[in-house]
């Protein structure tokens, strides 16, 4: 199993609108600090702070690339996430398999 304060870092990261923006602006491919910023209307000085807690976690990685710092998803720490969250949604979908069969079952004994 994920080690849990690796998950919780992961999950505190996700955890803000502005940072899953940012992974879903990547997902399209590297970006700059300052193409982060400008569609959220921030500051680069609070773009860098997203994107740190997001480098934090293991979420993206960044790179120097003359003047400017490149942005580029990681996705190591997601896939963490997926397995957990894979764990449970089975676990969730057995429970719900045999609830159906149960009012199934009792649905079949009330018409009889």
């Amino acid at each position: 199993m994920v080690h849990e304060a690796i998950l919780d870092q992961t999950f505190s990261a996700l955890s803000d609108a502005t940072r899953r923006s940012v992974l879903t602006r990547l997902g399209d491919g590297p970006a700059t600090i300052g193409e982060l910023a400008e569609p959220a209307g921030m500051t680069l000085t609070g773009m860098k702070k997203h994107v740190l807690v997001l480098e934090n976690a293991g979420l993206v990685v960044t790179e120097k690339v003359g003047r400017s710092r490149q942005v580029r998803l990681g996705t190591e720490r997601l896939d963490d996430a997926m397995t957990w969250i894979s764990f449970y949604q089975r676990l969730w979908e057995r429970r719900l398999d045999g609830l159906d069969a149960f009012f199934t079952l009792q649905k079949g004994r009330e018409n009889e």
